[in-house]
């Protein structure tokens, strides 16, 4: 029997805990593989009832868990016996006692974008923190025994910017299991979607963040108005556009002021955060799903959105 170690105390949200929640219940059914995972204790109800999945749940700030994984986890890996650890984060361990895969799906580390809309926003410290992890990134790359990256556009960017092996394996998805669950959407949330009954929904999955380019699609709302005759559009936003409302240090003020000057404070609902097992039910709901993000590796809402028969428009975010 192999016994796989994965590093996931990264994941708190976005596409790396989704990638979490997709490939966990899969390895709970090879008989001969072992699972021992490091995440946050705010995730282990939705793991808990896994087989062969044994979940460590270090007390650790997101401030200092690069630290900890540094200098906690290669005794925890040791200990657990395993065989082979899965770095899920992008970050490797410098010294991992067994065999390391680094799973590496931060396109922010190479994109000149990013870093440009970091400075016209004056958030410097963002700015920064974003260089020095990125510099973390690309010695990761080297510390980890081979490095996968979700797609190929990816891969071959990866490539160029280290000049290292890369190896692109696609995410997968599991249509039966993203629609399995059938209970009901919150009260408040199905008021807000038949509030929009009647008109044209767009719908964009996202919490608030910079480079999913939310003030963009803010921007078309009246143009999308004007075109469609006067035609009634509702975006469904699954965040809220209030301070403190959104993981990590991004700040929505802007976005928010953005509608109101814009006139567009009706068109704009903000459901909040939608269970995982539930988003189903909202991709039903919508007519087209929009992705003006300008900066991505593998988006996984655009997977869900064909899988539940949704047209897509996306913007061109190969690097």
């Amino acid at each position: 029997m192999m016994h796989l170690f994965i590093n996931s105390l990264a994941a708190s949200a976005g596409g790396g805990l989704t990638y979490i929640r997709n490939v966990l219940p899969h390895f709970a059914t090879q008989p001969d593989l072992l699972v021992t995972v490091a995440l946050q204790s705010s995730l282990r109800k939705e793991f808990c009832n896994l087989s062969n999945i044994e979940l460590l749940e270090p007390r650790v700030s997101q401030a200092r868990r690069l630290w900890y994984e540094q200098s906690a986890l290669p005794p925890l890996i040791r200990r657990s016996q395993a065989d082979v650890l899965l770095s899920s984060g992008n970050f490797a361990l410098r010294n991992s006692p067994v065999p390391q895969v680094l799973l590496s799906r931060n396109s922010l580390y190479t994109s000149a974008d990013f870093f440009r809309n970091l400075r016209s926003r004056h958030e410097y410290r963002t700015w920064l923190d974003t260089h020095v992890r990125a510099v973390l990134a690309k010695r990761s790359i080297r510390w980890a025994d081979i490095t996968v990256a979700p797609s190929e556009a990816f891969a071959a960017e990866l490539r160029q910017w280290t000049g290292a092996r890369i190896l692109a394996i696609h995410h997968g998805f599991d249509r039966e299991a993203f629609i399995g669950d059938s209970s009901p959407l919150a009260s408040e949330v199905e008021q807000k979607l038949r509030a929009a009954d009647g008109s044209l929904k767009l719908l964009f999955v996202s919490h608030y963040n910079y480079y999913r380019n939310f003030e963009t699609l803010i921007r078309a709302l009246p143009i999308l108005r004007v075109q469609l005759g006067g035609r009634s559009v509702k975006l469904l936003l699954t965040c809220s556009l209030l301070a403190g409302k959104n993981p990590g240090a991004y700040r929505c003020e802007s976005a928010a002021a953005l509608v109101k000057k814009l006139g567009v404070s009706d068109s704009v609902i903000e459901l909040g955060a939608i269970p995982y097992s539930q988003l189903h039910l909202v991709y039903r709901r919508a007519d087209l799903y929009v992705s003006p993000a300008y900066a991505e590796t593998f988006a996984h809402p655009l997977v869900e959105a064909m899988a539940s028969g949704l047209p897509v428009i996306a913007s061109d975010f190969i690097p």
